[in-house]
């Protein structure tokens, strides 16, 4: 499963993508990211807006903290 997301995201490398976040405390962040590059655990976006790099675990899209939004 965790494989399957992985090879997924590899996809989408480079591609500027909408994502959700649902965060503790029912607190939703949404924000447009590129995937910077994807390794065995994690995973890092950079946003769009500015030049910060977020780094998620591919945990976060298998329990449903982190989607992509169309």
């Amino acid at each position: 499963m965790l494989n399957d997301i992985r090879n997924n995201l590899k996809r989408l490398v480079g591609k500027q993508i909408k994502f959700r976040f649902n965060g503790s405390r029912n607190q939703v962040e949404e924000f447009n990211g590129v995937i910077d590059n994807v390794y065995s655990a994690i995973f890092t976006i950079r946003l769009l807006d500015s030049n910060y790099v977020k780094s998620f675990s591919y945990n976060d899209f298998l329990i449903g903290n982190l989607e992509i939004i169309s």
